[in-house]
């Protein structure tokens, strides 16, 4: 069992659920229009949808690693240049972060737990970045790759579910702190930049 590598996988997971994307910025603004317990059903929803991710990544990346090493090396190389691709595509985005109160209807519970899974579970950039991400951080020699896969997405998934609902407990100040700190979308931008570039050359190298 390799501790560190769980470390950095947990780190760099906890940076980018920091940084301005369209899931965080959505539970953002459902617990700012419909409150808290709203945000944090969105989360579940979100968090839950991951789970199709990890399954589908789990157990196609497994095969391949049985049956052709080249293979596998391949996709740790497509990892590092998708993640790297991504890299650029912040560096090229707006630092600015762009808070909407119009893109946040009220709706139930149920219906924000829902419309959060959907919005997870369609989205295949979802599945594509687990595939860039996870074969990095493989942490053990005796464990089955399946279930470093799960111990990774669970991970990933609590780790995310900590930070969104931290978000989405905080809403009110981070919402008022995003609006008069305009130098933070800048930071970061940088830090997700940083970590998309150093995932890469972790997973290369």
């Amino acid at each position: 069992m390799n501790y560190d590598t769980l470390i950095a996988f947990v780190f760099a997971t906890s940076v980018l659920a920091l940084s301005p994307g369209p899931d965080n910025i959505y539970v953002l603004m459902q617990s700012i229009v419909n409150g808290t317990k709203f945000g944090i059903a969105t989360v579940c929803g979100l968090i839950s949808g991951c789970l199709l991710h990890t399954t589908l990544v789990a157990f196609g990346v497994s095969a391949i690693i049985k049956q052709n090493d080249a293979l596998y090396l391949a996709i740790k190389c497509f990892g590092a240049a998708y993640l790297l691709y991504l890299a650029y595509k912040v560096y090229k985005s707006d630092a600015k972060v762009e808070l909407d109160n119009n893109t946040a209807p009220k709706k139930s519970l149920w219906q924000l737990f829902k419309q959060g899974v959907i919005m997870n579970v369609l989205n295949p950039k979802v599945s594509i970045f687990f595939l860039a991400f996870f074969p990095g951080f493989l942490f053990s020699q005796t464990l089955s790759t399946v279930k470093q896969f799960y111990v990774l997405g669970l991970l990933f998934m609590a780790t995310s579910f900590i930070i969104f609902s931290g978000i989405a407990i905080l809403a009110g100040f981070i919402s008022n702190y995003l609006k008069t700190n305009k130098k933070i979308g800048v930071v970061l931008k940088w830090l997700q930049i940083i970590v998309f570039i150093g995932i890469a050359i972790f997973i290369f190298f």
